[in-house]
C-alpha cells in the first residue's frame, strides 16, 4: 500500500459507487490505474466487500453504543443479542471492543437490560448517541430498490432495472436519493490488518457547543489525515483517518482534544469491522407488507 492507495480507498470508502473514471481524474490517474490498483486491493483482501451502509434511524429505529472488554466477537455477539439485533462489531487493539445494537423503542430500559444481562463481558460504556437528525422519506420503490443494492451495492443501474421491472430512470432518480441521504453511504468493509505501512484509527470525540463551527474547525485542521467523511450526531462527531506511525497519531488525538467545543477524544485502532445486515433487511421485508405508501421518519 503506498499513499495513492490510501487516497483510492477512502474515495471508495466515501461513495464505492463512484466511477474508476472519476477517482482517476480526481487524483491525477488514468480509470485503468485505478481500476487495476482496486483489483489489487481486493486480491490482497485489503477490501473485503463492497457495503452499502445504512444508519437505523433512517427507518425509525435507534442505536446503542457499547464498548466492552474483550475481542472474541462470536462471545460479544452472544451477548448483544439478547438486548437487539446487531449493527457493527469492531475489536480494537487494547482488548477493546466497540459495538452496536438497533433498537426499535424505550432506550432506558434496553441500556439497563444491558447491563444486567451481559455478564459474560465488562461493560466499559453504554450510551445512545443523539438523535442524528437523518430525514427520510423513503417510499415502497425506494426499499425495493434499496434491497436489490443490499446485495451489490455497485451493482449497474441497467442491472437493477431488469431484477425489479423498474425503469433506468426510476433505478437512476432513487440511487440519487440514497446518496443524498446522510444516513445512507455506499461505502466498501475493509481489512485494517492487511493495510501496511498505515494505520487507520477513529477518534470519537463529544461536543459541548457548536456542532457546525466544530466541525468547520476539524475539517480545516485534520482533513488532510482523512480516511473516511466524519460520522456526525448531535454530541458527537467521529473523526476516521489515518496515519503512518503512532506518534503522528498521538499527536492528531492529542491535538483533536484542543478544538474549540471538544469535551473529550477518545482514540480506536480497529482490528477488524464486521457489519450485520439482518435487522436491515427485516425491517424492509416488514415494511413491504405494510399499506403504507411511504415510510416517513423524522428525528429532531
Amino acid at each position: 500500500m503506498d499513499n495513492l492507495d490510501m487516497k483510492i480507498l477512502s474515495r471508495l470508502l466515501n461513495n464505492c459507487r463512484e466511477s474508476d473514471r472519476q477517482i482517476g481524474m480526481e487524483l491525477g490517474i488514468s480509470g485503468g490505474a485505478v481500476r487495476a490498483r482496486i483489483r489489487k486491493m481486493e486480491e490482497m483482501k485489503i477490501i473485503e466487500e463492497f457495503f452499502i451502509k445504512v444508519e437505523p434511524p433512517v427507518l425509525g429505529y435507534g442505536v446503542l453504543y457499547f464498548v466492552v472488554s474483550g475481542e472474541d466477537i462470536n462471545e460479544i455477539l452472544d451477548q448483544i443479542v439478547l438486548v437487539g439485533e446487531p449493527f457493527f462489531v469492531v475489536p480494537c487493539v487494547g482488548g477493546i471492543t466497540v459495538c452496536s445494537i438497533v433498537v426499535k423503542d424505550n432506550m432506558e430500559q434496553k441500556i439497563q437490560l444491558a447491563n444486567k444481562l451481559m455478564k459474560d463481558v465488562r461493560v466499559l460504556s453504554i450510551f445512545e448517541a443523539e438523535n442524528p437528525g437523518f430525514n427520510s422519506n423513503l417510499t415502497k420503490t425506494d426499499l425495493e430498490i434499496l434491497d436489490k443494492l443490499i446485495k451489490n451495492p455497485i451493482a449497474k443501474i441497467e442491472t437493477i432495472a431488469e431484477k425489479t421491472n423498474m425503469s433506468t430512470k426510476t433505478i437512476t432518480r432513487c440511487i440519487e436519493k440514497l446518496q443524498e441521504n446522510d444516513g445512507v453511504q455506499f461505502t466498501v468493509i475493509y481489512d485494517p490488518k492487511k493495510i501496511e505501512r498505515y494505520i487507520p484509527h477513529a477518534i470519537l470525540t463529544w461536543i459541548d457547543g457548536d456542532l457546525k463551527e466544530t466541525i468547520e474547525n476539524m475539517n480545516r485542521i485534520f482533513s488532510k489525515s482523512y480516511l473516511q467523511i466524519p460520522f456526525i450526531a448531535k454530541n458527537q462527531i467521529v473523526l476516521f483517518m489515518y496515519s503512518d506511525n503512532i506518534f503522528k497519531m498521538d499527536e492528531i488525538t492529542q491535538k483533536v482534544r484542543t478544538v474549540k467545543n471538544v469535551k473529550s477524544a477518545d482514540l480506536f485502532i480497529p482490528k477488524k469491522i464486521s457489519f450485520h445486515i439482518k435487522w436491515l433487511e427485516k425491517a424492509i421485508k416488514d415494511f413491504k407488507k405494510s399499506s403504507k405508501l411511504h415510510l416517513t421518519y423524522q428525528t429532531n
